[in-house]
């Protein structure tokens, strides 16, 4: 039961006493706690029975104290099962759909008890939703074309969600005295975005063929397991509670980079790389690579001497995906791509002064301790009125703010001005050229009007990118993983544009977005523009946890040199968007006065 665990599951009871109709002080007070699980440094499980020290948390009370002991000791939270009885456990799938809050769903339980999924596409079919309060023709078709891309997400997971349960399946697993080694195979360890199971690959004494029975009790005995798939000589699986299915492996050692070569490859680079096995007189599985003939094992302990023997050099797991890899690495010229120790800097994070939970200083600070040269302040601006964004006087002064701060980390760090500015509908900028002319980091998203059609949508990130201020286009296509899909947008158009002004792509390396995705990525290699990858990072604690972009980085086989800030803190700004000057735009488009 970690603290991850425990915010969800008070969060989930947050949104079940708001579609109950609870109070509004009570509804917040479990919001306030399910943030403070999330983010307290401290391990909820291991003080759970001492009320004095998770008094000591803010947003933690003496009744919340209790539910907290509850949920550690039980697994689950009595209100909550009370709650999920009275309207069914589809009630918080509905939440999950694009735009669906509490209020929407008690809307629908109370219209017409709806509590699923199914049911709620079964009542948009047969025309029931019209006339309810807030269900226009067009909010009734947005719910349907959230249900279909629901539906089509459905059994995924994403990176950040599958690997916190492979480490802390593996840290079970490693307290078994026959178990030494844990290692996550599959989509995972290849980095892709989201994945539909998890393979653990266990190996050590205890996983020797002789010894298996004692370690599969072990794994069967997990006490995160929802319920039990199978058990077998040397493999068990099961799913989690958010339905995960998770395969752990035992095997022995000798076998040990076999099976992680093989349950690490996609489908295609395994068919590859077991042909080219054939034509070289070898068998390759999941054991060992062997030779035809006679059956004797050639290579099995590391995924090195496989490929080894198979005259290639090893790569990166992220590259397995049978897109030249193979060929690359036969001819020894695989490239010598990203790595964590290449990023020197994060230009993308917001502060106190919008929707961020840390001041300029704790930032840097962060920034410091992440071993970074640089970073840059980018609050949002004003017309994200929810976020408290900047209007041009605020700006003006968190300008001079930034400026202090820089002087105070005297050369510690360097920290740039800079803002995340809002693509308006028409595809200007929500703040006037003289303000952002003082900025040295611009950063140009679109956060409204997702709807547009491509061709509008493309026009308006057109214009904004011609403004001769805006230096990064922020995650440039606004998914959202699994909750929101990207918008419709011609994204070669804007690529080739960008590296003929100059204007680099972000790569927002939050695991709920990753935007832009791998494939975008090796476009836009191949058609010259630059990558800036950030965390986008809302707190400071946050700040150095770029792992998961990192990887589709890795993916799309981008070498330091395809991303600006693995650069210094001078050659950055310097090859942030030089030379520009101000000067007219080109895309000009006419929309209504419809507030975004």
């Amino acid at each position: 039961m970690d603290n991850r665990t425990i915010a969800r599951l008070l969060e989930e009871t947050a949104d079940l006493l708001e579609i109950d109709g609870a109070d509004s002080f009570r509804v917040r007070s479990y919001r306030r706690a399910a943030e403070a699980a999330e983010q307290t440094t401290v391990d909820l499980a291991s003080v759970a029975s001492d009320p004095v020290r998770l008094l000591e948390i803010p947003g933690i009370g003496k009744s919340m104290a209790a539910h907290l002991k509850a949920i550690v000791d039980t697994g689950t939270l009595p209100l909550r099962d009370e709650l999920l009885a009275r309207y069914g456990a589809g009630i918080l799938e509905l939440l999950k759909l694009p735009g669906m809050g509490p209020k929407t769903v008690a809307l629908f339980w109370d219209a017409a008890r709806i509590s699923t999924i199914d049911q709620l596409a079964q009542a948009i079919e047969a025309g029931r939703l019209t006339g309810l309060p807030r269900m226009g023709a067009r909010q009734i078709e947005k719910l349907r074309k959230g249900i279909e891309d629901y539906r089509r997400s459905a059994g995924r997971f994403r990176i950040d969600v599958a690997d916190g349960y492979a480490q802390q399946i593996s840290e079970y697993l490693l307290q078994f005295p026959g178990i030494d080694r844990v290692t996550p195979a599959g989509s995972l360890r290849r980095g892709r975005e989201t994945a539909g199971d998890l393979d653990l690959l266990a190996t050590g004494p205890g996983c020797a063929p002789e010894h298996t029975q004692a370690a599969v009790e072990y794994v069967a005995a997990y006490p995160g397991i929802h319920d039990m798939i199978a058990k077998g000589e040397n493999k068990v699986s099961f799913h989690v509670q958010q339905g995960l299915q998770v395969d752990v492996r035992l095997l022995p050692g000798e076998s040990y980079g076999a099976a992680l070569q093989y349950f690490t490859g996609s489908k295609a680079h395994n068919v590859s790389l077991r042909q080219r096995a054939l034509k070289m007189g070898y068998t390759l599985n999941e054991w060992a690579l062997a030779r035809l003939d006679d059956g004797t094992p050639v290579a099995t302990a590391t995924e090195e001497e496989i490929y080894a023997a198979l005259g290639m050099d090893w790569m990166q797991p992220e590259m397995r995906e049978n897109l030249g890899e193979i060929e690359a690495a036969a001819r020894h010229e695989l490239p010598r791509i990203i790595d964590a120790s290449d990023i020197r800097g994060d230009v993308h994070m917001h502060t106190t002064a919008s929707d961020g939970r840390s001041s300029i200083r704790e930032m840097a600070e962060a920034a410091l301790k992440c071993g970074y040269q640089y970073i840059a302040i980018t609050d949002h601006s004003k017309n994200l009125a929810m976020t408290n964004g900047l209007d041009e006087k605020r700006a003006l002064e968190h300008i001079q703010k930034i400026h202090e701060i820089d002087r105070e980390m005297k050369g510690r760090i360097r920290v740039f001005a800079g803002i995340e500015v809002d693509i308006l509908a028409d595809g200007a900028l929500d703040l006037d050229d003289e303000v952002l002319a003082q900025m040295e980091v611009v950063i140009a998203s679109v956060h409204t009007r997702f709807e547009q059609s491509r061709d509008e949508m493309t026009a308006r990130v057109l214009r904004a990118i011609e403004n001769p201020y805006t230096r990064i286009l922020g995650h440039p296509t606004g998914r959202l993983l699994l909750r929101r899909e990207p918008f419709a947008l011609d994204m070669d158009a804007v690529l080739k544009r960008a590296a003929e002004l100059g204007v680099a792509m972000e790569h927002n390396a939050a695991p709920e977005r990753l935007d832009l995705n791998d494939r975008d990525l090796r476009l836009a290699k191949e058609l010259g523009c630059k990558i800036v990858m950030s965390s986008d990072s809302h707190d400071a604690r946050n700040l150095g946890r770029m792992g998961y972009g990192l990887r589709q980085l890795k993916r799309a086989w981008l070498t330091a040199d395809d991303v600006l800030n693995t650069r210094s803190a001078n050659d950055f700004l310097a090859v942030l968007r030089p030379g520009r000057k101000a000067g007219g735009c080109n895309y000009r488009m006419d929309f209504s006065s419809e507030s975004v």
